[in-house]
């Protein structure tokens, strides 16, 4: 285990963790398995108790990749539609983009905000947006506060839960990230519950979002 904890620390000083941070925030904008949270809600459970990588830059550096995936997202989406390829073509996500498309319409601008915390829920916001040429000046300006927000929230879960664990690095993130799955969940279920009803729920009055 102390191996392990060294490594984790080795890992977690090197400069290229930033550029993996990155990297994967910006996937994980148009592309739902990349799991962005988990890495960067991980690195700050990390950094809690050793100061590396830097919490601010860590947090900056989320945000930028967040940014930046939900804005090729939105691109993607006004080019190619939501069909153009199999993932995109199955129910679950044929439901949350339908669902993204009404909603949209009602309150575009919480919605924008609060997918952001939303894996699916995001992906299928910012490629809907994209095809139903939501105005791309404001659709930047909120994403800007939107992956601010995110990339704070997330590095608060680490931070918070970091300390519980100093002599155990690998439990710290394990811990922080169950945490921030959790604390996901229950937003997504709030989130569900304001607007009435869930992305996975199928809308028979508003049909999917084509290019």
């Amino acid at each position: 285990m102390q191996a392990i904890n060294d490594f984790i620390l080795a890992a977690a000083g090197q400069p290229w963790v930033l550029f993996l941070v990155f990297a994967c925030c910006v996937i994980d904008g148009f592309f739902p398995p990349i799991p962005s949270e988990s890495v960067v809600v991980g690195l700050a459970a990390v950094a809690a108790t050793a100061d590396v990588p830097n919490p601010a830059l860590l947090m900056a550096t989320a945000a930028a990749g967040a940014f930046l995936g939900d804005n090729v997202a939105y691109l993607i989406g006004r080019g190619t539609g939501t069909r153009r390829w199999a993932w995109q073509r199955g129910p679950r996500m044929q439901a949350a983009f339908r669902w993204a498309g009404r909603e949209l319409r009602k309150r575009p601008a919480s919605l924008i905000l609060v997918a952001r915390f939303v894996p699916i829920g995001r992906v299928a916001v910012n490629l809907t947006a994209g095809a139903t040429h939501y105005p791309r000046p404001r659709f930047i300006s909120l994403t800007v506060l939107s992956a601010l927000l995110w990339a704070g929230y997330s590095v608060g879960i680490g931070l918070s839960v970091g300390p519980w664990f100093q002599k155990n690095h690998v439990l710290a993130a394990a811990i922080a990230i169950i945490c921030a799955i959790v604390l996901g969940i229950i937003l997504d279920r709030v989130i569900s519950k304001v607007r009435g009803r869930t992305p996975e729920e199928p809308t028979r009055s508003v049909p999917p979002v084509e290019s």
